[in-house]
């Protein structure tokens, strides 16, 4: 019998959000193929989980203003970097968030 691997679900607490990033183009637009080291790091990605949102000094909890599937864009060196069932993720907080993407 083999095992079934099951995946993990990340859950945020707090104002924290995970992103994951969506890569930028390989080539420019005027066709030149970039290599990976030339290429900047995206500042843009789409939110895949949010947390209860920040806790207030009254005790009751801020509403977040991003929510699941919302594309959106950051600040360059937002969040810490981890990797869960192979797949790379941002944990950043709701802070960090510049835009959201229509």
């Amino acid at each position: 019998m083999a095992a079934t691997k099951t995946r993990i679900k990340i859950r945020p607490i707090g104002d924290k959000v995970v992103v994951k990033r969506i890569e930028a183009d390989a080539v420019t637009a005027g066709g030149i193929v970039l290599p990976d080291s030339a290429k900047e790091k995206p500042k843009r990605g789409e939110v895949v989980a949010v947390g209860d949102g920040k806790l207030l000094n009254s005790g009751e909890r801020a509403k977040m203003q991003v929510s699941k599937g919302n594309e959106v864009l950051f600040t360059s060196y937002a969040g810490t970097e981890v990797k869960i069932d192979g797949e790379e993720f941002l944990i950043m907080d709701e802070s960090d968030i510049l835009a959201i993407l229509d």
